[in-house]
């Protein structure tokens, strides 16, 4: 079958299209990486409040919430991105059967 990384969407494996699409689409790393740094940063943020420093805790903090919503944004637009493609091949391909948005 080959690697068809370059397609985001497993339109013959499953009826479900956007299954296992965060791992399989290579743009949303970038994503998943600030959202997981952005916890970390938001776990340092709890322990230096709870240890009484609230001049690092709140910049931990507003570094977790920029990074988190940043990676959230950038997941939002891939997807965006995979729906449109989603669609395209839909249009060039009137023949196959498209199932209907699940996003």
């Amino acid at each position: 079958m080959g690697n068809t990384s370059s397609d985001p969407i497993d339109h013959a494996r499953t009826t479900r299209q956007h299954a296992g699409e965060t791992m399989k689409n290579g743009y949303n790393a970038p994503g998943l990486i600030m959202i997981a740094v952005g916890v970390v940063a938001f776990v340092v943020a709890m322990a230096t409040f709870a240890s009484g420093e609230n001049g690092p805790g709140a910049v931990a903090a507003a570094i977790a919430a920029v990074l988190v919503v940043s990676g959230g944004v950038w997941l939002a637009v891939a997807h965006r991105r995979v729906r449109r493609d989603e669609l395209q091949w839909a249009a060039d391909h009137p023949e196959a059967d498209v199932q209907p948005p699940a996003s």
